[in-house]
């Protein structure tokens, strides 16, 4: 069992567990980065007295109480340990069912000689499993090496992951697993396994001990812009700005709804995270300059002090395909212009007084080439053009190596620059809870609200089986925790109550309908150029898709 996080510390643990002439070779190992407490936790945590060992990589935002000079993996450990003493046989079940927040976990009971691990209940954390042979189990953070990768989907179909063969496989969220370590002499192979399974309240009243801490996406409308058939009224609106909507009192309420969840959710992910000195960022933004990152923008120069500047990531690519046609500079992508207006946005009209560090990422084809194996490594088991295309842009990003922009008038200067932030956040899960998927609006098109609304449901069904894990393995290779507003549970619980109509309209034209109540939040944070802006997908906005042929389709595999 291996956590790859960070660089601050460093441990391993060898264990065995021996029955007659008959052994289980256990070795538990991970690297660290410290981002939580006053000092650094070393792991493998291990308990002295009952001699369990404790790999933790996750963050909790909620259900425990963790002060900023705590440790909260320190902290969960020791109510772990409390609720075994209570409840030998389900404390893993009771002490994660009261916390919030990513997490990739592996626990080892030595007395009952049973091995736990999961993530969290919608993916944020990497956790990969790997039975190379009936009597291995491997465990990690990221694929290894000498293993075959699978090349399987994340999560996917896949029901028995430490009984599968032949290569990495990501261990599906929304459970968690024990696996008995008794020894059979008489077996050829060792380690069955239970698992629990995380469900929405009313779905497992048998056991109902591990629910979900937010509901299904409501599919009824509840107000009277609705009619009898459950299709928007027409006549409700007409097409325009979205300044039109700001005094309108059926919207204002969730626009204001909106804005405590996703404010309480950036400042839970934000003050924890230990001062590094003066002038040197705490948090970085990956940005585009759309509506999803400018408004986590927007939302944090409200959270911390003026006096503390952030650092906003905006990269680049040079595409040889593309540049064979072009005259113009060849990191002038769609990203980049959005990403400096929507800079100047912050600078201009939310908060003047702040460092607004815009870091422009620009890579060569020749980066890519020599970086373009190490991401793929990065990526398993996910192995498609569009994993490349979105791991490279995600990766490179993450880095933080580019060039710090500043503007004197009209003039804009660039100096070489590194990004300092240990945590970057990120809008993923915005685009699938408020429509901003195409195939969003081929729903509407195609069947109506009806069509749209179960098309959300399941969308958000499967975020946890979506492509969180890989976006934490390319992320924390840079030493850099990703951490997403959007997917805290209190702002998932919210958007799944809020009426459908009420968080898109597909009425309007592109740029509006979709995730209109997120644009209305951005309109009235004073963005309100950044508030039209149409969804452009990172391998397009930044130009890593299709580099050397105009054939490839994001679905192949590498």
């Amino acid at each position: 069992m291996y956590f790859f996080l960070g660089p601050d510390a460093h441990d391993e643990i060898c264990t065995t567990l021996l029955k007659g002439e008959a052994q289980i070779n256990l070795k538990f190992g991970a690297h660290v980065l410290h981002l939580r407490g006053s000092h650094t936790q070393k792991q493998p945590m291990v308990d002295n007295e009952t001699g369990d060992i404790f790999c933790w990589n996750g963050e909790i935002f909620d259900g425990l109480d963790v002060d900023c000079s705590d440790n909260d993996g320190a902290l969960l450990f020791d109510l772990i340990l409390k609720t075994k003493a209570d409840n030998p046989v389900e404390f893993i079940i009771r002490a994660f069912s009261k916390i919030e927040g990513p997490y990739a976990f592996v626990y080892f009971d030595r007395q009952q000689r049973k091995l736990w691990f999961a993530r969290d209940y919608l993916g944020r954390r990497s956790l990969l499993v790997n039975r190379s042979s009936p009597n291995t189990l491997l465990i990690s953070s990221v694929a290894d090496n000498s293993a075959t990768s699978s090349g399987g989907e994340e999560g996917g179909e896949l029901r028995s992951p430490i009984n599968s063969n032949g290569g990495w496989l990501e261990l599906p969220a929304q459970r968690i697993y024990c696996m008995d370590l008794e020894l059979d002499t008489s077996a050829e192979s060792f380690g069955s396994f239970v698992e629990y399974q995380w469900s929405y309240s009313g779905e497992n009243e048998d056991s109902g001990r591990l629910t979900l801490p937010f509901g299904q996406v409501t599919l009824e409308p509840s107000d009277a812009n609705t009619d009898e058939s459950g299709s928007l009224d027409p006549t409700c609106y007409q097409l325009g700005d979205l300044a039109q909507f700001q005094h309108v009192g059926e919207w204002q309420s969730y626009v204001d709804g909106l804005e405590q969840a996703l404010s309480e959710s950036i400042r839970a992910r934000v003050m924890s995270i230990p001062d590094q000195g003066a002038g040197v960022p705490r948090v970085g933004i990956l940005f585009s300059g759309g509506v999803d990152c400018i408004t986590i923008a927007a939302l944090l120069a409200r959270i911390l002090p003026s006096s503390e500047p952030v650092e906003l990531f905006n990269v680049a690519f040079e595409n040889p395909r593309q540049a064979k046609n072009t005259k113009q500079n060849i990191y002038d992508v769609p990203d980049r212009k959005t990403g400096r207006s929507g800079w100047l946005e912050l600078c201009t009209k939310v908060d003047a007084q702040r460092d607004w560090r815009l870091v422009e990422v620009d890579v060569p084809y020749s980066l890519v080439l020599e970086y373009q194996a190490h991401i793929r490594q990065l990526l398993e088991p996910s192995a498609t053009v569009m994993d490349m295309s979105i791991g490279m842009a995600l990766w490179f990003a993450s880095r933080g190596e580019g060039s710090l922009v500043t503007h004197s008038g009209e003039s804009i200067e660039r100096q070489e620059y590194r990004g300092m932030a240990r945590v970057l956040l990120l809008g993923m899960g915005a685009d699938e809870q408020l429509g901003g998927y195409s195939r969003h609006r081929s729903a509407w098109d195609r069947g109506g609200v009806q069509d749209l609304g179960q098309e959300i449901r399941l969308d958000v069904q499967r975020i946890a089986t979506r492509n969180l894990g890989r976006d934490d393995r390319i992320v924390s290779d840079n030493s850099k925790e990703a951490r997403y507003p959007f997917l805290a549970a209190n702002v998932v619980r919210y958007l799944s109550a809020v009426p459908l109509h009420r968080k898109m309209d597909m009425r309007y034209q592109r740029g509006i309908g979709e995730k209109l109540l997120l644009r209305l939040l951005a309109h009235q944070l004073g963005l309100t150029q950044a508030s039209m802006l149409a969804k452009r997908a990172i391998q397009f906005g930044a130009r890593t898709a299709k580099m050397e042929s105009s054939r490839a389709k994001g679905q192949d595999s590498l």
